[in-house]
């Protein structure tokens, strides 16, 4: 083994030999095996990534739904405390129906809020805003163009 100094080849052991010299050395097979290790980690994150935000994006659902569950519940009983009310008015004149009136309106109160309220929380439900937007940027990142995701 002869010294790059006296005219000799050399070998990638040889000390003077640069770091990056040796580095251009890897071989195709290394260096698909590390994009493809690096696609599989890319993958998992965005699969746990979309995970976390169906997670999320069902919780604030329930909510909505919940909400509109009590409304629907509230309208019920606004028609039975109004068919109460009409009974009572027309059977009696007397003051027994408007006391059924007030609280037939009392529950259509209660029944418009949990719908406002159910409807807010839905409105809230973003769908997958993150993982789409880093989806969107792999093909870039596999071309090597990763400035055009920043």
């Amino acid at each position: 083994m002869s010294s790059p100094y006296t005219g000799g080849s050399y070998t990638p052991e040889d000390p003077l030999v640069s770091q990056p010299a040796q580095e251009e050395r890897r071989s195709i097979g290394e260096i698909l095996g590390d994009v493809s290790r690096d696609v599989t980690t890319l993958m998992r994150q965005e699969v746990e990534l979309a995970k976390a935000e169906l997670r999320q994006s069902s919780s604030k659902a329930g909510k909505g739904i919940g909400l509109f569950a009590g409304a629907a519940i509230a309208g019920i009983l606004f028609l039975v405390f109004l068919s109460v009310c009409a009974w009572q008015a027309l059977g009696k004149y007397t003051g027994f129906g408007w006391s059924a009136l007030i609280v037939a309106v009392v529950w259509a109160i209660v029944a418009a809020v949990l719908a406002s309220m159910g409807k807010k929380e839905l409105d809230k439900i973003r769908g997958l805003p993150t993982t789409a937007e880093t989806v969107s940027k792999i093909p870039d990142a596999l071309k090597g163009h990763e400035e055009n995701n920043r």
